[in-house]
């Protein structure tokens, strides 16, 4: 992980826990009289609002070179033009595999080293998806590494994921009904508004997000925080209720984590598809290696036409004892 990007983490963790008192984001649906309520994607949302940017652009680091025998660099097209990402090497056996984008936390437009060993209590590569045979996909987003586009902040960087996914279902190894979606911290919070945006992904994991992202702190947000339509639309407590891809929600218990914001994402959610748990005896960081390698087996074993994917709590019970 680059220093910039360590840098943007610990910030991150500075501001953990700071929804704990916020009140949640109420829901609101839209249909016609006498008729039953519908709720908008995150898409339909956002159609014709303009996002008003503010100066805070992290730094340029060029895409670091990936070990050959790892990963190569990609470009996938999207909409700000070619963003570079990481695609791990596939199988040499001409079949076609699951595949998992994965976005980290921290600056999460930036790719970084997700291939040097990392210490299991902190795990943030989530390498437990490649070594099980998945083929594992981190892509940089708008304005990160020095890429085209400015870093929005969980608004354009959702088309970008939903980009990215098309870009890798049409990769020769990956079997595209079987594209996976996860991300952590940061990361976390991203892949909830995808998932509230589109219905691409088999399964989305969503690890330690918060409910309102004006919790991160304005001097830390790319866009103009003052704005509650800005905010609004960037915070998945607002939107778990239009989630269409099935999605598992995961935060450790203990201090530090986003605890907090587990819970009043779960108090806010109707929504059927999606699941929470709050692990006891992880936290923020540890939970990521174990619960990856045990998501990672799920996802082998997901073969069949429909998801078969479902998590107790005497599984996590047995991995933080």
């Amino acid at each position: 992980m680059s220093a910039t990007k360590l840098r943007l983490l610990l910030l991150t963790l500075l501001l953990l826990g700071l929804g704990c008192d916020r009140k949640p984001i109420q829901r609101r649906s839209d249909g016609g009289p006498g008729g039953s309520a519908v709720q908008l994607s995150l898409l339909e949302a956002r159609r014709g609002f303009q996002t008003k940017l503010v100066s805070r652009d992290g730094a340029d680091e060029p895409v670091a070179q990936p070990p050959a025998n790892q990963f190569r660099i990609v470009k996938y097209p999207s909409s700000v033009g070619a963003l570079p990402a990481y695609l791990s090497a596939a199988p040499a056996d001409g079949r076609k595999h699951p595949a998992i984008i994965w976005i980290t936390g921290g600056d999460c437009n930036s790719i970084g080293d997700v291939w040097s060993p990392a210490p299991p209590e902190n795990d943030q590569t989530a390498s437990a998806f490649r070594q099980a045979g998945i083929i594992m996909m981190y892509p940089s987003l708008r304005g990160g590494n020095g890429g085209p586009g400015k870093r929005e902040g969980f608004f354009g960087e959702v088309d970008d994921v939903i980009a990215a996914a098309e870009f890798l279902a049409s990769q020769p190894s990956v079997d595209p009904q079987r594209i996976y979606l996860g991300g952590h911290s940061t990361g976390g919070t991203l892949v909830m508004l995808v998932a509230a945006a589109s219905p691409r992904f088999r399964a989305v994991f969503s690890f330690g997000p918060v409910d309102d992202v004006g919790g991160y702190g304005s001097e830390y947000l790319p866009f103009d925080a003052s704005n509650p339509r800005e905010v609004e639309l960037r915070s998945p407590g607002r939107w778990v209720n239009s989630i269409q891809s099935p999605t598992f929600v995961f935060e450790g218990a203990q201090p530090r984590s986003n605890i907090e914001s587990l819970r009043t994402l779960e108090q806010a959610s109707q929504n059927p598809r999606v699941h929470f748990a709050g692990v006891q005896g992880a936290s923020h960081f540890s939970i990521l290696q174990p619960v990856t390698r045990l998501i990672a087996g799920k996802i082998i074993a997901d073969t069949g036409a429909e998801l078969n994917i479902a998590f107790a709590e005497e599984e996590f019970s047995r991995l933080f004892k």
